[in-house]
């Protein structure tokens, strides 16, 4: 079976983040976020992957090149992101037989895998208000119906962008537009259920990663998941507990307490004198340097935070450098969830702890304190003494 993963889009409800960088390449627990969608479809015993490009292509095309884990890779160019059904239209010359098709920016637990056993299939996930989501009908152990974002959901069973459809379902993507003007993949699945007996994979965890707090989610999730790993470097009097990982070619330096889960990748540095803890990912070549404090936080490849900041429950771009003595806010004193600012509309994180998230290339000046919600874009820098509590 060949899987498809779509992996086009820019991703413009994670900016600043994917200002340069598309957002299924943002780092997950060590790894793109597109490679553990990856990894899925090879453990579900997937012959090729046809990975579906478009906005930053050769990103992606670099990071796989054309096999993964064994499994030979051919890339789609989807040249203008107009749905689902045209992304996997990018890819219609390739297939020939049964296939999968898994979304590039969202995380799969292993129940996912079921799905690869049952096709004709889509996967489900129970939710707690499905008005936001495609609802599926099911009977008989199998789907009826599906609808998009109903008012009055016919049940909590969301579609979760993942599934195996048959052969034929090649010559059936050419589906008109719908009324948001995109060639939906749901239009497929609509005819796939009127022919086939397509069968629910109900999962035990999913998460649509759209937006900077989910990028901070997904991290927590698979950081979780560590295996303690100390390859790299690491000073006699530095302390490490529970599940770290230093990769080789990192360095961790004296005085340092790492309390895992957490993980530090090869050609980063964390020290002297550092704590780093909570479900924290230190990207490669990032520093943390003397009396700096990282809590469950993301800081991408580059990024430098020399000496005496506090940085907490925030995603920090590529190359991001913060003068010293740069506080990070992450609770309201209100006690009120963190809100941000998603594609101009100030939106709830849903969540009571969250800092900031800083574009690429972001510099602050010494003493620059940051409140909760901040978004400082791509290349923004701040004086001295700066506090900031409104959007840049």
């Amino acid at each position: 079976m060949q899987t498809v993963i779509l992996a086009a889009g820019q991703g413009t409800r994670m900016r600043p983040l994917t200002d340069s960088l598309p957002k299924p390449m943002l780092p997950v627990a060590g790894k793109p976020l597109v490679a553990h969608a990856a990894d899925r479809a090879v453990e579900g015993g997937s012959e090729e992957l046809i990975i579906v490009v478009g906005y930053e292509a050769d990103e992606i095309r670099s990071y796989f090149d054309d096999e993964y884990r064994g499994v030979p890779v051919t890339f789609a160019t989807q040249t203008e992101q107009r749905g689902t059904a045209d992304a996997v239209r990018a890819a219609r010359e390739y297939l020939d037989g049964p296939f999968a098709v898994l979304n590039g920016d969202v995380l799969y637990d292993d129940s996912v895998l079921d799905l690869f056993e049952s096709g004709p299939s889509i996967a489900a996930m129970e939710v707690d208000d499905p008005t936001s989501y495609g609802v599926l009908s099911t009977a008989d152990g199998r789907v009826t119906d599906i609808v998009e974002k109903p008012d009055d959901p016919p049940s909590s069973l969301a579609n979760a962008g993942a599934y195996q459809f048959p052969a034929e379902a090649r010559e059936w993507l050419d589906v008109g537009e719908s009324e948001r003007g995109e060639y939906e993949l749901t239009d497929v699945l609509d005819r796939t259920i009127a022919e086939y007996d397509v069968t629910p994979i109900e999962l035990d965890r999913w998460l649509d990663v759209g937006r900077p707090w989910e990028l901070l989610e997904a991290n927590e999730w698979l950081l979780d998941g560590l295996d303690r790993l100390l390859d790299g470097e690491v000073a006699d009097d530095a302390i490490i507990r529970g599940n770290v990982v230093v990769e080789d070619g990192a360095t961790v330096e004296p005085g340092t307490v790492i309390e895992g889960p957490a993980l530090v990748r090869s050609g980063a540095t964390v020290g002297p004198n550092a704590y780093v803890r909570g479900r924290t990912l230190v990207d490669e070549n990032a520093k943390i340097g003397h009396n700096v404090e990282i809590k469950n936080s993301v800081v991408m490849t580059g990024a430098t935070i020399p000496h005496l900041s506090y940085i907490g429950d925030s995603v920090l771009g590529q190359n991001v450098n913060l003068g010293a003595g740069t506080k990070v806010a992450n609770l309201r004193h209100d006690h009120e969830d963190v809100r941000i600012t998603v594609k101009g509309d100030r939106v709830s994180t849903g969540r009571r702890k969250f800092g900031v998230v800083l574009g690429d290339d972001v510099k602050t000046g010494i003493n620059t304190s940051l409140n909760p919600g901040v978004v400082l874009s791509t290349g923004a820098q701040t004086e001295a003494g700066e506090s900031v509590t409104t959007d840049r």
